[in-house]
C-alpha cells in the first residue's frame, strides 16, 4: 500500500518514504511508527499501541519514544511545536491528522526494472552454527543490533527486521531477495559460540549482481553476552561504512547524470583511501561539485567543512581565522537544518577544541554519541579533549573504547597520534614516545606526529632521534 499526503509518499511494500523523487532516509522503528499511526489516522493512538507494535511490547522508556516522535516528524518536515501532521493529545497519545490518500502499490520490483535506492540494504537473520536452539535469542539479537546500527549510516535505507525475518531459515537466491524487497545489499552472516569463545561471519553482497563485495570474521572469548552482543555489532556497522561507501561510489561513476549524493559519496571513497594532499584535494572537488548541484545538501556542506578543518589543524593553510570562522558559519547551519547529525556536531567539536573550547568540545562529543553511540572518531575527540580541562587521567578509556569499536579504522593513526599528544601534555614522555612511533608504524607519512614525536625524545635527551624526527615532519609536510 502507498500512503500520499503532501508531497511525501509512504509505501509499506518497498518500506521507503519519499518526498518528491527523493528517499528520505529513516530508521526500521521510524518507519515502522510512521505506518502505525497513519494506517490509524481515525484514531488517537496510546503510547502503549506504539509499543505493543513498534517494539513488540519491550519496555520503552518516555525519552525513548519521545526521540523516536522526533524523528518521525523531522522525515515528513512537521516538529513538536507546529504538530501540522503528528499531533500529541496531552494524556491520551498520537494522532495523524494530515491529509491522506491510499493507492495500490505499483508494480513489484520482479516485474518491472530493478532500481532500488541507494545504499539500501537488508540484513537477513544470521543462521545459528552452535548447534544449540536455546542460541538463537543471542543470533537473533545480533541480526536485530546490526539492522539498528545499520540504519544510522548517514542516507542508507535498511529494511525493517520485521520483513527481513521472513526469511529466517530458508536458502535463498540473493539476487532474487535483492529484486524482491528493492534493495542494493544483502548482508548475511553466521554466529558459532563455543565453550569459551565466540565467532561471528559476515558477507556483504551486491544484490544486483551476486558478487560479494566485503566479508570478515569476528573472533572472542565469550564474556558477557550482552555487552559481547553490542561490541560485535559495532564493529561490523564501522567496519561497513567504507566498503558500502566504495560501492557506492563505483556505481556513481559509471552513471550518466551523477546527482548531489552520488558526487558526495565519491568524494567519501577518495577520503577513505587517505587523507593525501592528492586525495583530499579529489575529495573536496567532489563535494563542491555537489555543492554546485545542491547547495544545501547537508553531507557535502560536512565534508568540505572536515577538509577544511583538516587543512587548518594540521596547520598547512593560511589565514586561520577567517577560514575557522567560515567553518563554524557552515557547521551552525548544517546543524540548524538537521540537529542530529552526529557527524557535522563531531566535526563541530574538532573545531571548538582546537579554537580554546574543550568544554563545549567535549559537550559536542557527548552529544554526538547520544545520537550515534557507535561514533569511534566521537570516543577518540572525548578523550583528547578531557586533558585540556585538567580530566587527562580518563583519556586513554576513551581511546580504547574507539579501538574496542572499530580496531582497523581507517583513521586509527591519528588517534595513537592524538593519546601520544596526551601523555605529552601530562608529563609522560615514554610513553607519549610509544603511542607516538605506533602512529607512524601504521602510517609514517603522518608529519605532525613526527613533530610531536621529536619534541618527546628531546625532553627526554634524546637529541638525535629529535633531530631525525624533525627532518621527516619537514620532508613530509606537504601531506595533511
Amino acid at each position: 500500500m502507498r500512503y500520499l499526503f503532501e508531497d511525501f509518499v509512504l509505501d509499506t511494500d518497498r518500506r521507503e518514504l519519499r518526498r518528491g523523487a527523493d528517499v528520505v532516509p529513516t530508521s526500521p522503528q521510524v518507519f515502522d511508527l510512521l505506518d502505525y499511526l497513519i494506517r490509524h489516522r481515525e484514531h488517537v493512538v496510546s503510547k502503549d499501541d506504539l509499543i505493543n507494535t513498534v517494539w513488540n511490547g519491550r519496555i520503552v522508556s518516555d525519552a525513548a519514544l519521545t526521540t523516536r516522535m522526533n524523528a518521525a516528524r523531522a522525515a515528513i518536515g512537521d516538529d513538536g511545536d507546529k504538530q501540522r501532521l503528528i499531533k500529541t493529545l496531552p494524556r491520551k497519545g498520537f494522532r495523524f491528522v494530515g491529509t491522506v490518500r491510499e493507492q495500490a502499490s505499483l508494480k513489484a520490483p520482479s516485474e518491472g526494472k530493478f532500481s532500488p535506492p541507494r545504499l539500501s540494504m537488508v540484513v537477513l537473520p544470521f543462521t545459528n552454527l552452535s548447534g544449540d536452539p536455546e542460541q538463537d535469542y543471542f543470533v537473533d539479537g545480533v541480526t536485530e543490533s546490526v539492522t539498528t546500527d545499520l540504519s544510522r549510516i548517514s542516507g542508507s535505507f535498511v529494511i525493517g527486521r520485521h520483513t527481513a525475518f521472513t526469511y529466517k531459515g530458508k536458502a535463498g537466491d540473493l539476487k532474487q531477495v535483492g529484486r524482491e524487497l528493492n534493495v542494493r545489499y544483502v548482508l548475511e552472516g553466521s554466529v558459532q559460540r563455543g565453550d569459551s569463545r565466540l565467532r561471528v561471519s559476515v558477507q556483504l553482497t551486491d544484490a544486483e549482481t551476486g558478487s560479494h563485495l566485503w566479508t570478515d570474521r569476528f573472533d572472542k572469548p565469550v564474556a558477557d553476552l550482552f555487552e559481547m552482543q553490542d561490541e560485535v555489532t559495532a564493529r561490523i556497522a564501522n567496519a561497513l561504512d567504507a566498503p558500502l561507501v566504495k560501492a557506492e561510489a563505483r556505481r556513481a561513476e559509471r552513471s550518466r547524470h551523477p546527482d548531489a549524493l552520488d558526487l558526495y559519496l565519491q568524494g567519501r571513497h577518495f577520503l577513505n583511501q587517505g587523507r593525501t594532499s592528492k586525495h583530499v584535494a579529489i575529495a573536496r572537488s567532489f563535494f563542491e561539485q555537489a555543492l554546485a548541484r545542491d547547495p544545501q545538501n547537508i553531507e557535502a556542506l560536512v565534508g568540505t567543512s572536515y577538509i577544511d578543518l583538516l587543512g587548518i589543524t594540521t596547520f598547512m593553510v593560511d589565514d586561520r581565522g577567517s577560514r575557522l570562522a567560515q567553518v563554524e558559519a557552515t557547521l551552525t547551519n548544517v546543524l540548524s537544518m538537521a540537529p542530529r547529525h552526529a557527524a557535522a556536531r563531531l566535526v563541530l567539536a574538532v573545531l571548538h577544541l582546537f579554537t580554546n573550547r574543550a568544554k563545549l568540545a567535549i559537550r559536542g562529543c557527548e552529544l554526538a554519541l547520544e545520537i550515534d553511540g557507535n561514533l569511534a572518531d566521537a570516543h577518540a575527540l572525548l578523550g583528547f579533549a578531557k586533558v585540556f580541562i585538567g580530566r587527562g587521567s580518563e583519556s586513554e578509556d576513551h581511546f580504547h573504547q574507539a579501538f574496542r569499536l572499530s580496531p582497523r579504522d581507517l583513521k586509527g593513526f591519528r588517534w595513537l597520534h592524538l593519546l601520544g599528544v596526551v601523555k605529552l601534555i601530562l608529563g609522560a614522555e615514554g610513553e607519549a614516545i610509544d603511542w607516538l612511533r605506533r602512529s607512524l608504524e601504521a602510517n609514517p607519512n603522518f608529519p605532525i606526529a613526527h613533530f610531536q614525536l621529536a619534541a618527546a625524545l628531546a625532553l627526554v635527551g634524546s637529541v638525535e632521534e629529535a633531530r631525525a624526527a624533525a627532518l621527516a615532519y619537514v620532508e613530509r609536510k606537504g601531506s595533511p
